[in-house]
């Protein structure tokens, strides 16, 4: 086969070269506030080092460039991947003076869009390959194993966000729970709530338009505005209302950021309720209906199984989208990743800053996946289907 440029590898590979001839690939600070002074590749590594990601930078530049196999291309890019875990770490060994604690070394623009590009081309083979679920399921397992091994054999000690972990190990492992307990306990409120409302708004139409209206209105309000109007009357409610302030209501902390997160989840989950049991077609429901079933049982047998994979498009949009909103919860006394972000704004501290950004927007990566897999397994509208 001629092998003619690729319309994505082109961008691909133009990003890669981009970061590896001209961006610095790590910067150097002789403490974690200090302006960094930055280093290339050559500079940031020893010279056998530099030579083999260079290398394999420019392979998967030269691979991505062409219409070769996804096979080929996915396996050069968790090649790279790999080299690019290891190298960054010996990158910040080699770069910190012996027995240093206070200097700082961390990725700079070159690495992170090395990181970006190679991400992109494994991304892009795979979503060409289209794997089944659980093969998706278990890549992304094997990539959380993966991380989980670098981080526990030391060869990232000597980053900097690894070291601002290090000294707030027990304070990231409680703020993570907060994260997930917003995220996903918003989650559950609104689809409890949203799909019996949206159930209702799909049999009452002359209800559809208000509801979504109002909960369209709640969209538009900016995050930070929503956490700050809640504040007055849930404090109301903790100072009037016996036993309020015992469960956890309260003007700040959890409480609001709860709340807000629960309003900005209902829209997705009750709109797309209503679009996925207005989809199913009339023949499926007179099929049930000549079944025997009656609206009940076609509803709860027929039309919510097939309406599923639309639902869980918009749960899975909610899930996303909280888990990055939670992060502003911080600034209401909400806890979460959110609080590593603003510590570090207002410090000036940048690896601190990724301390709750990097593994946010992990938990981001790894719910739309398994999301969207579970999406695409057809498990529900595949049973609606037989017992219709």
């Amino acid at each position: 086969m001629t092998k003619w440029p690729d319309k994505v590898g082109v961008v691909i590979s133009c990003l890669l070269l981009y970061a590896l001839l001209v961006a610095p690939f790590m910067t150097f600070r002789a403490n974690r506030i200090v302006q960094g002074e930055t280093r290339t590749v050559f500079e940031a590594l020893p010279a056998l080092a530099a030579a083999i990601i260079t290398t394999v930078v420019l392979l998967a530049a030269f691979i991505a460039f062409f219409r070769f196999s996804a096979r080929l291309k996915l396996t050069i890019a968790l090649v790279g991947l790999a080299v690019l875990a290891v190298f960054v770490g010996q990158a910040a060994s080699f770069l910190t003076p012996e027995g240093n604690s206070f200097a700082r070394v961390s990725p700079a623009s070159g690495f992170w869009l090395i990181f970006a590009g190679l991400a992109l081309l494994a991304t892009d083979c795979i979503a060409r390959l289209r794997p089944r679920p659980v093969v998706r399921i278990l890549l992304l397992l094997l990539a959380a194993a993966a991380l989980a091994a670098v981080l526990t054999s030391g060869l990232w000690n000597d980053l900097s966000i690894i070291r601002e972990y290090t000294g707030r190990a027990d304070t990231f492992w409680t703020e993570a729970l907060r994260h997930v307990q917003l995220a996903i306990g918003s989650l559950v409120a609104a689809t409890l709530v949203g799909i019996p409302l949206g159930l209702l708004c799909y049999k009452v139409e002359r209800l559809r338009a208000s509801v979504l209206n109002t909960l369209n209105i709640v969209q538009t309000i900016p995050s930070i505005a929503l956490f700050g109007l809640l504040i007055a009357p849930l404090g109301w409610i903790a100072a009037t209302v016996p036993g309020a302030a015992k469960i956890g209501i309260a003007g700040i902390g959890m409480a609001p950021a709860f709340v807000a997160l629960f309003l900005y989840s209902l829209l997705p989950v009750v709109s797309n309720t209503v679009v996925g049991l207005s989809g199913v077609s009339r023949a499926v429901r007179e099929a049930a209906r000549g079944l025997g079933m009656t609206s009940t049982q076609s509803l709860l047998r027929v039309e919510f199984p097939l309406a599923m994979p639309v639902i869980l498009t918009g749960i899975r949009i909610v899930l996303v989208q909280n888990i990055g909103l939670a992060t502003i919860a911080a600034l209401i006394g909400g806890g979460g990743f959110g609080v590593f972000v603003f510590q570090g704004i207002g410090q000036t501290a940048m690896d601190l800053v990724l301390l709750g950004t990097v593994p946010t927007v992990f938990l981001g990566f790894a719910a739309a996946i398994m999301l969207d897999a579970l999406i695409d397994s057809n498990l529900f509208s595949a049973g609606g289907r037989q017992k219709a």
